[in-house]
């Protein structure tokens, strides 16, 4: 299967990705900030019968709404492939999506979200409660900084309540992906933006590689 043209951050942002809808063994349903890590585990692998949809990530804003559009996606696309997997974690959905995905009979991804699984979840676990005030972004976040947390709160209009939201953060962790100067220079900026310290963390793909290679090698 030919994968349809990666588009920028922005439209991964606000309408997702579709690959080309030919029907197919597997289809990995997700979250569009996870785009590109995925289509380059598909790549590097050869995993070609697995194919690819991705829903808005701006959905995270509205954690409400995730449920219900994961449902929507797996009835639509149901009928055109032999086996459907969520690549989304809990992300706070408060179990709501776990429950939908049992009763659809599909997998999801395991974690709370997806800081947790980009660094393995027993790794992230073992260590959560000694973060309570550290605020993450990955690769895809470092890019839409903006776009997911500073608009959002409304701080490109009113500056000023910046530590009203952010007060009882100590640091901002960059879980990085890839090592790219670029992104870490980003998220340096995030980090200043936000009045936090800064900690770069190399995590790559963590549990998410692993649950897709998991899946892909199925019978």
């Amino acid at each position: 299967m030919t994968e349809a043209p990666l588009p920028d951050d922005e439209s991964l942002t606000t309408q997702g990705y579709t690959a080309q809808e030919n029907a197919g063994q597997i289809l990995l349903i997700a979250c569009g900030a996870l785009a590109r890590e995925i289509l380059d585990l598909k790549t590097r692998n050869g995993w070609d019968h697995m194919a690819l949809t991705c829903l808005p990530a701006i959905l995270h804003v509205h954690p409400e709404r995730i449920t219900q559009a994961v449902e929507d996606a797996v009835a639509k696309h149901r009928d055109n492939y032999d086996r459907i997997y969520v690549v989304y974690a809990d992300c706070g959905t408060g179990g709501l999506l776990q429950q939908a995905c049992a009763r659809l009979g599909v997998e999801m991804v395991k974690g709370p979200h997806c800081y947790s699984f980009f660094e393995g979840n027993e790794a992230f676990a073992a260590h959560s409660e000694d973060e309570t005030t550290a605020f993450y972004l990955t690769d895809f976040l470092a890019r839409q900084f903006d776009a997911f947390v500073w608009k959002p709160l409304g701080l490109d209009r009113h500056p000023e309540l910046r530590d009203m939201y952010f007060g009882n953060y100590t640091k901002l962790v960059y879980q990085a992906q890839t090592d790219d100067p670029e992104l870490t220079r980003r998220a340096k900026d995030c980090a200043e933006k936000m009045g936090l310290s800064f900690e770069r963390r190399m995590t790559r793909y963590g549990d998410l590689e692993t649950t897709l290679a998991d899946w892909a090698t199925r019978d």
